[in-house]
């Protein structure tokens, strides 16, 4: 019979293969595919506890993230602020804007609150183009390379790994207490039935804006580790619509409403996105239309992801191998061969 690993023997590979990877991996091109998947399964995560379990679908994430970009930078560049207090400032900060964003917009529904979530971006990112001044508008912000701790940056690859690593247990850690907690169940009874969940006596309004202080402030913290990593940003490419709907898509393809799905998500479409850019580079694009595909293979035939569906597969073998055993004479007698 075939021996099947329980589900903490398999996190507790998974966590070893995830610490030991930098130094296994040296090449410079995969370990940074290795550290985009975790910085963007931190992001969909973060995303999934207002869309997956809240039921919220908001195209608008990217603010967030901007936030948390242009927040530590301009800090650390005018002020002499350290990314590592910017982390704790980007959160607050991104709290606000996501209290002050779901304050009006949960009083929407369905595709008018996406519709809200994509305006408020819109707005934000235009904002950042029109103070040029501050936000040094469509130049973008460039951080010169002075490697230090204090600084977030560092010559080694792997520096940055061990850091989005962080990130990224922590956004697990929180995944997992809103999972096993009422915040959860709350969430997830929203999802379903928004007017139900209100009749039973959940708070609507205070559990969207848990999920949106919990997901808001996650992305924020995400914004400026990315800002410390890549060193240049631009409103084009941290409040990216695009950006919003691939964190989306990640967390949609892995599943939603899950804690391990964003995650599962990211580790397929960040690898895919990153060897067809270094494939096609000519293609510019491809990246997209290769979402759009596999978006509609993954709603057409596996609408509640890929997550559910590899869980299924220990069950059924477990019930096959049942099949293959019989009793005889008070003996089992195994005849799957």
């Amino acid at each position: 019979m075939m021996q099947l690993l329980s589900k903490q023997k398999f996190l507790f590979l998974f966590g070893i293969l995830l610490v030991v990877t930098p130094f296994v991996v040296t090449n410079r091109f995969y370990l940074n595919i290795f550290i985009l998947i975790l910085l963007y399964a931190t992001i969909a995560g973060s995303w999934n506890i207002l869309g997956g379990y809240g039921g919220q679908l908001s195209l608008g994430h990217a603010i967030f993230f901007g936030i948390g970009a242009y927040t530590s930078t301009l800090l650390y560049l005018n002020f002499g602020v350290s990314p590592w207090l910017g982390f704790i400032i980007a959160a607050v900060i991104s709290i606000v804007v996501g209290i002050l964003i779901g304050w009006p917009a949960f009083r929407l529904r369905g595709t008018y609150f996406t519709l809200t979530t994509i305006a408020f971006a819109e707005v934000i990112r235009h904002l950042t183009l029109y103070f040029r001044d501050v936000t040094k508008g469509a130049i973008g912000v460039n951080i010169r390379f002075e490697p230090s701790f204090a600084n977030l940056i560092f010559r080694e690859y792997s520096a940055y790994y061990f850091v989005v690593l962080v990130l990224f247990v922590i956004s697990i850690a929180i995944a997992i207490w809103v999972d096993k907690t009422k915040v959860g169940y709350y969430l997830k009874a929203i999802r379903e039935d928004e007017d139900g969940a209100e009749t039973l006596g959940i708070h609507v309004t205070k559990y969207k804006m848990i999920a949106m202080v919990i997901s808001a402030g996650m992305t924020g913290i995400a914004g400026v580790f990315y800002a410390q990593y890549m060193l240049f940003f631009e409103p084009i490419s941290v409040f990216n619509m695009n950006f919003s709907i691939e964190i989306a898509l990640i967390a949609i393809i892995g599943g939603v409403g899950t804690v391990f799905g964003p995650v599962l998500g990211a580790f397929i479409i960040i690898p895919l996105n990153e060897l067809l850019r270094s494939s096609f580079p000519s293609l510019s694009g491809m990246n997209y239309l290769i979402y759009g595909v596999v978006l509609i293979l993954i709603v057409s035939f596996l609408p509640n992801g890929l997550l559910p569906i590899l869980k299924s597969i220990p069950k059924k073998l477990k019930g096959l191998n049942k099949k293959n055993i019989k009793v005889e004479d008070g003996e089992k007698v195994d005849y799957s061969g």
